[in-house]
């Protein structure tokens, strides 16, 4: 009998797009535009261009690999570690359970897409299965939001390392692997996938600048297992079967379900009504009380020096050390405290790389009104999720001109839901991606063009060209 890993792997290398659902391509289409937009806003983010430069130290400056605005080629190892930083730099890349998965799935296939200048049916194949499978993996294990006894319970380890096999899985898909190949690719990545350490994150704050786990490690990582296997190096396909000694044990789980993982594979595509993306910068735990004080304060006209307080309620697992955070010292920071970020709304910044700039993070009038908020459990958070994975029960109250205004939110925007306005259309997706590029793409509507006829462009290099950028 195959192995989980031989059946993923039989997924991987018999992916068709020819044979997709329409919301499949449609989704894998709109996760790629997003992530080209969260790239090339990053560009001017210290933490970011951290990360650009030690890909230039691992690949040079020469190279058949794009660095996403830059104008830099450099080698694919090197490209995928850099644009995985890009793409995650202002906590503004699309997610889905158990969290963020693009970042870490996408610039391994998109730089080997581009390396071997292959067709953009092949990258879309590569984004479907990798998210595909890392929606089906992270519903083995252990998921932030888990509810026990009645009480949503962070587990004690947790982390994104289940992505990585459909980021191997992706590379090979670009690449042409054979199912014999692609499973030694997942198996060689389940041997070698970093340790689940966003709970340390969570309980260090102020926190590292490398975020919950660092996102060009995570790719370079998967671009490595698929290149490897391809080299002859063979994997551990019981990794995913052995809950005694595999991948559930050392990464820390302490729940781990694998029927959904195969459960109709390859007839049943799971990921895209669970695809979410993001309007702001911001961690998704806030994103629904941005929205309804984001409306309170411009229905209203409320300027900033005329909020007495604000009091929200919201996701009641959060009162967590790196999200009650006041010490803002940067973006990263500020990407996280939840009292920081009510405060940024209340300004009416656009949202966006506006948001993450050092000018906006540390302005006076931010930091004071910071001191204003107060965030609280939503009482009702819980049983709210227990009904429906995409709720978010959340309750804003701003006292202003002797008058106490309130907004609520079931749902936050970005989200597929049962409210059909929180579902963020692709209008919506590419004026967030056309502000995103402003003053950096020469001609946005090629590539909005473009990744939604992805499956018939004939080279990806072209498209990745028109990123462009300054050397």
């Amino acid at each position: 009998m195959a192995t989980i890993i031989e059946q993923l792997a039989g997924f991987a290398a018999g992916a068709d797009a020819r044979e997709f659902p329409d919301e499949v391509i449609r989704e894998s289409q709109r996760i790629l535009l997003d992530s080209l937009g969260c790239a090339v806003a990053s560009l001017g983010d210290e933490g970011a261009q951290r990360g650009v430069d030690y890909a230039r130290y691992l690949g040079g400056t020469e190279g058949t690999a794009s660095i996403l605005g830059t104008g830099t080629k450099t080698s694919v190892p090197a490209a995928a570690f850099a644009n995985a930083e890009l793409i995650n730099a202002l906590d503004q890349d699309a997610v889905l359970p158990p969290g963020h998965v693009t970042p870490y799935v996408l610039p391994g296939a998109l730089a080997t897409a581009e390396s071997l200048r292959t067709s953009g049916t092949k990258l879309l194949e590569a984004i479907a299965v990798a998210h595909e499978m890392s929606y089906r993996i992270g519903k083995a294990t252990d998921y932030l939001r888990d509810i026990k006894d009645g009480v949503v319970t962070i587990p004690d380890v947790i982390g994104y390392s289940s992505t990585l096999f459909g980021a191997a899985a992706a590379v090979g898909v670009v690449k042409g692997l054979d199912g014999e190949t692609l499973a030694d690719a997942i198996g060689i990545m389940g041997s070698t996938a970093p340790t689940n350490t966003q709970r340390a994150w969570m309980m260090h704050a102020p926190s590292t600048t490398i975020k919950y786990q660092l996102a060009g490690g995570m790719a370079l990582s998967a671009v490595t297992a698929a290149n490897l296997a391809e080299r002859g190096h063979t994997g551990d396909r019981q990794m995913l079967d052995d809950r005694e000694y595999g991948f559930p044990r050392f990464i820390g789980t302490s729940r781990w379900e694998p029927a959904p993982i195969t459960a109709g594979l390859g007839t049943e595509w799971t990921f895209t009504p669970f695809q979410s993306f993001k309007p702001y910068p911001h961690c998704r735990v806030m994103h629904a009380l941005f929205d309804a004080l984001t409306e309170i304060v411009e229905t209203h006209d409320l300027r900033p020096d005329e909020i007495d307080a604000i009091t929200a309620y919201g996701e009641s697992f959060v009162m967590q050390p790196v999200w009650v955070n006041e010490t803002i010292r940067n973006p990263r920071d500020a990407q996280f405290s939840m009292t920081h970020g009510l405060a940024l709304a209340a300004h009416r910044i656009p949202p966006g790389k506006d948001w993450q700039t050092p000018e906006a993070v540390l302005d006076p009038s931010v930091l004071d009104l910071m001191k204003k908020a107060e965030f609280k459990a939503h009482p009702d958070y819980t049983e709210a999720l227990k009904n429906n994975p995409a709720a978010r029960r959340s309750l804003v109250e701003v006292q202003a001109r002797g008058t106490t205004y309130r907004g609520e939110r079931a749902y936050p925007k970005g989200s597929p839901s049962p409210d059909p306005a929180t579902y963020l259309t692709d209008d919506e997706l590419v004026a967030k991606f056309r502000h995103n590029v402003e003053g950096v793409v020469a001609d946005p509507d090629a590539i909005v063009q473009a990744v939604f006829d992805l499956q018939h462009v004939e080279d990806v290099s072209a498209l990745l060209n028109q990123v462009g950028g300054a050397a």
